[in-house]
């Protein structure tokens, strides 16, 4: 009896974590409106499409709009203590370049956050000493 609620408890608990899965792979479309650096890819400004990977949630799959870019990156589960206040794109910003650090969607609390490139890891240690570095948000929205 003690096995059978175990496997009970087990099996719900792995329900929800799937669901929390799922609800973390939303599409969303965002327009970036600088040239930005996502993996080691330079990316154009534009429309752009992102959505989880079916099966591997944390490849994200990057698409332009109009069909000239597409490209995979990898991620991390990210987490806050505060559900997100609008679905955004956060960029860091290290004096004109722009890198894709983290995706958000509006009320989660868990988003998505990339790897950083070797360019970003180079340009941060480069210019530890100056404060250049600045977080830029892209509102988003979901389809």
């Amino acid at each position: 009896m003690k096995r059978q609620a175990f496997s009970l408890v087990s099996l719900l608990s792995l329900l929800l974590v799937t669901g929390s899965a799922i609800a973390q792979t939303s599409n969303l479309r965002a327009n970036v409106p600088f040239n930005f650096t996502a993996g080691e890819k330079t990316l154009p400004a534009g429309a752009y499409t992102i959505g989880a990977i079916s099966g591997a949630p944390q490849m994200l799959l990057l698409q332009a709009k109009d069909g000239t870019t597409r490209m995979m990156v990898a991620s991390n589960a990210a987490e806050n203590h505060k559900p997100a206040n609008k679905t955004k794109l956060v960029f860091n910003r290290y004096r004109d370049q722009y890198f894709l650090a983290e995706i958000w969607e509006e009320g989660a609390a868990r988003g998505r956050q990339l790897q950083k490139s070797s360019r970003e890891k180079e340009l941060a240690k480069e210019l530890a000493s100056d404060l250049t570095r600045r977080q830029v948000e892209v509102v988003a929205s979901l389809y």
